[in-house]
């Protein structure tokens, strides 16, 4: 089964979920034989799903991540350990050389015609992080195959990304446990 047409769909803000619900969708994909790839920006293989969808044969992953957090905000080095601060404008140079390779590769993936639905998880977030172009965005939205399902996640979307899709989602923090000092739980959180 292929799709007859493929659509753009973005997850973001900054509601715990985006990465759940592409996750989810991804499943319900592979579960009526469609070719998934999943290519994670700026996480490592800790997170509990990479156990489950290694299993699943018409899903395919990839991750892209780094043994530490970025940021633009100096203050927060003093409240997360293994934290790169920078400035902006100047992301790392092995962050931006790993992220530059990854949309290489994966625009050659989408253009493949092996997969029905790529997602592209955290690529918003490495955007935002000066870790990726938009007009690496762009390239990779509007010389898709249309029968291609793109889905993007990550917090901070640019409205020139959210026009550019079909259907967007915003997740909404309302409460969340670390508000009360409850750290990310394994199982839970990641």
């Amino acid at each position: 089964m292929h799709l007859k047409s493929g659509l753009v769909q973005v997850y973001t803000g900054n509601g715990k979920g985006k990465t759940t619900a592409a996750i989810g969708l991804a499943v319900r994909a592979a579960g009526n034989n469609l070719n998934v790839y999943i290519m994670h920006f700026m996480k490592s293989r800790r997170y509990g799903e990479t156990k489950i969808l290694k299993g699943i044969k018409n899903i395919k992953e990839r991750y892209l991540g780094k043994p530490y957090f970025i940021s633009k905000d100096p203050s927060i080095a003093n409240k997360l350990k293994g934290v790169v601060v920078f400035e902006p404008g100047n992301p790392p140079r092995d962050y931006v050389e790993l992220v530059r390779k990854g949309i290489k590769e994966v625009k050659g993936i989408i253009k493949s015609g092996k997969y029905d639905v790529v997602i592209l998880d955290e690529i918003i977030t490495a955007l935002y992080f000066e870790l990726v172009s938009m007009e690496d965005m762009k390239s990779i939205l509007l010389e898709r195959p249309k029968n291609v399902e793109i889905v993007l996640t990550g917090r901070y979307a640019p409205k020139e990304l959210i026009d550019m899709a079909d259907l967007v989602t915003e997740m909404v923090e309302v409460k969340h446990p670390y508000q009360r000092g409850i750290e990310a739980r394994k199982g839970i959180e990641y």
